[in-house]
């Protein structure tokens, strides 16, 4: 008898228990120790600011730009992010929990050392974006594109990408723990393949992570 999958787990959605009401600045801005609960972010501005011991908790931002921000040992919980821009931002140790990122552009920026727990990317630009010693558990990243991303000794559970373009990521010394799955996805020229290992890869990206695999062994195919 062939031995059933493990259901792979959903992120749990981000839960609003208060009316949002509407952000204003400077009164809600990001800066050392702030504490904001149930805001709503709309059209703001936010480039450049720098934050410390940041506590965001039941807050949606829509059409914000993040541009240039440094955020450092923060966390953003029950977060919703909509077409917001978070390009060259730089975070450290920074967490993510229960959250969802959509139609967002976080191009060259870095989450080193972060958290993300139940956290849903769709439809997200995260090309060349730093991931390094990241811990994902229960994420899914879906129709995302993380060509050049940086994934290099970040820790994986249960974390899903379906429909993504993986072109040239990085997964050098990743470690892939039970319910991480690749669907439908573009893996060409991926590094660290290897280190993928146990990792489930389902669709045409089979073959193109077959080819990485044989570059790193040295295997040289002549027609």
């Amino acid at each position: 008898m062939t031995q059933a999958m493990p259901r792979q787990k959903n992120p749990l959605a981000p839960r609003f228990q208060v009316a949002l009401r509407p952000a204003e600045l400077p009164d809600h801005d990001f800066e050392d120790d702030a504490t904001i609960k149930g805001r709503q972010y709309s059209g703001l501005s936010l480039v450049g600011r720098s934050g410390e011991a940041v506590e965001v908790e039941q807050c949606a931002f829509e059409n914000v730009r993040f541009t240039g921000m440094h955020l450092v040992r923060s966390v953003l919980a029950h977060i919703a992010f909509d077409t917001c821009d978070f390009a060259t931002v730089r975070t450290q140790d920074v967490s993510i929990l229960r959250g969802t990122v959509t139609g967002c552009r976080l191009t060259g920026s870095s989450w080193s050392n972060g958290s993300f727990r139940d956290v849903l990317f769709e439809g997200t630009r995260t090309d060349s974006t730093l991931f390094r010693y990241a811990k994902f558990k229960t994420v899914v990243f879906r129709e995302c594109n993380l060509s050049q991303a940086d994934f290099q000794f970040a820790e994986l559970r249960d974390v899903r990408f379906e429909k993504c373009d993986l072109t040239g990521t990085q997964f050098a010394n990743v470690v892939i723990q039970p319910g991480v799955s690749f669907d439908n996805c573009t893996l060409i020229d991926v590094g660290g393949a290897a280190h993928l290992k146990g990792a489930t890869v389902r669709g045409p990206g089979s073959m193109e992570l077959a080819l990485s695999l044989a570059r790193e062994a040295g295997i040289v195919f002549e027609a």
